[in-house]
């Protein structure tokens, strides 16, 4: 577990903060620097936005363009002082000037948050811990076969504010009203307008849906197929749909599917076709088009100002449910507190940094990072008999044998989470679910040490959730 838990701590300082002075700082964000004639060429652009973070905090979306730091433009520097910009030595605030489909440019103040280097936060540990509760915490893959193109001419489509859709077919109005519906939701969430009098952009939506004519029957060698994942909007989880995999021949889909949309210059030149976006998919069952377009234009979208990938787009979700208290604990010594939030429930109640934690929930925390890993992926074997087959997924690291918890088994999982030998004090993370605490109680009883004094505290968790859904 140790190393598994600094392999979350290193991944977590290189992707969102900055080593400086024995700390980890991170304003919260991931950025690529853009080679797009379109987008943001030679400066950052957000590509993710860590939950909870200061840039988050602060208003940063994914797409935002950093056109300056702290007065600075950014094509004026080089990718290497962009990072010591955004990690000021002696400052814990950084000023960006950044640019969206919304506003050309705006700033916005950013509050620096650091962590000691031998800390490991909540966050990191729900991670670290997640077969705990996969169905609240996991990080998965997936990929949609879209085609994106783009105009070749060095057009910026920040120049592109408003936009209306091409006229309906009266003879599919009901499919195409729905259709342009869930496009228009996604362009306003981006800062773009309606305007049927005078558009910058025409919305012009394709589809197609019917019986293959050249199917052959399904592959019979193919008898445990893992199922096709994709992460519902709507819904706000993953879910299975009647799709066959990239590697599958048409002649084994007994339906083909095809939807896609394309923007429309009405502004410089009109007709010309600006950004595309289309998937051709292969069924195994009838799928309903207005279905499809609520929930893939919102991850077709996802593409639009900023382009990555032309084809066969991944995607990874992280999601995230888990108790927050406000400790993080010194990656050397598990027990004791490295560091403690100000005004969360933990310091509320009076923990402090350097308190030693002799036991959560009555389970002992005198362990090393070692013997917790050891008994954690001992718990993880052994409990394989209590999770649901039907629920199986692999996770972002391969593991092929992700399930949910059996809902008939809850009880003999909870027996399990008590038994000594598991070590599962960080179960704690997850205590208001039934399968780790059936009493539905979700306050932590912390027996602690300072000094030579010992007392118990009573926590009161907020419960922490949170999904993040980006292009890879």
């Amino acid at each position: 577990m140790k190393r598994a838990i600094l392999s979350v701590l290193l991944l977590f300082a290189f992707l969102t903060g900055f080593a400086q002075n024995r700390n980890i700082c991170r304003l919260g964000i991931t950025y690529d620097i853009s080679q797009s004639d379109h987008w943001g060429k030679g400066k950052p652009v957000i590509t993710s936005v860590i939950p909870y973070s200061p840039a988050e905090l602060a208003g940063v979306k994914t797409s935002d363009i950093i056109i300056a730091i702290d007065g600075v433009q950014t094509t004026d520097i080089s990718p290497e002082e962009i990072g010591e910009m955004l990690n000021p030595a002696g400052k814990n605030e950084v000023l960006l000037t950044i640019g969206n489909l919304a506003t050309p440019a705006k700033q916005v103040l950013v509050k620096k948050e650091c962590k000691k280097g031998n800390a490991i936060t909540e966050e990191q540990l729900a991670t670290a811990f997640s077969m705990y509760s996969l169905e609240t915490t996991s990080e998965r893959e997936f990929v949609c076969p879209f085609k994106t193109t783009v105009t070749a001419d060095p057009v910026d489509f920040g120049k592109f504010k408003t936009f209306a859709f091409s006229a309906i077919d009266e003879n599919n109005s009901k499919l195409e009203t729905a259709i342009n519906e869930s496009i228009e939701k996604e362009l306003t969430k981006k800062g773009m307008t309606v305007d049927t009098d005078r558009p910058d952009i025409i919305v012009q939506t394709f589809y197609f849906f019917d019986k293959n004519p050249n199917y052959k029957g399904a592959n019979k060698i193919l008898v445990e197929k893992e199922p096709i994942y994709r992460y519902n909007f709507n819904h706000s989880k993953m879910e299975t749909f009647p799709f066959l995999n990239s590697m599958s021949a048409e002649a084994e889909a007994e339906y083909l599917l095809q939807f896609g949309f394309r923007l429309i210059d009405q502004r410089d030149v009109p007709g010309r076709i600006l950004w595309e976006c289309e998937a051709n998919e292969l069924l195994e069952d009838s799928y309903r088009l207005d279905e499809y377009a609520r929930i893939h234009a919102p991850l077709m979208c996802m593409q639009y100002p900023y382009v990555k990938y032309q084809r066969n787009v991944p995607f990874k979700v992280n999601q995230k449910t888990y108790n927050y208290t406000g400790l993080s604990y010194d990656i050397d010594r598990m027990e004791q507190v490295a560091d403690v939030d100000k005004n969360s429930p933990a310091y509320a109640a009076g923990l402090r940094p350097r308190d030693i934690v002799e036991k959560i929930n009555d389970k002992k925390m005198n362990h090393t990072a070692e013997e917790f890993s050891a008994a954690y992926k001992g718990f993880i074997t052994n409990t394989m008999k209590y999770r649901d087959p039907k629920t199986r997924f692999t996770d972002v690291n391969g593991f092929k044998r992700c399930m949910f918890w059996d809902t008939f088994k809850y009880p003999q999982v909870a027996d399990a989470i008590q038994k000594s030998g598991n070590k599962a004090a960080y179960s704690y993370l997850y205590y208001y679910a039934p399968y780790i605490n059936p009493s539905g109680n979700n306050a932590c009883t912390f027996d602690i040490k300072r000094g030579k004094n010992k007392m118990e505290i009573i926590v009161r968790p907020t419960i922490r959730r949170s999904v993040t859904v980006e292009v890879k």
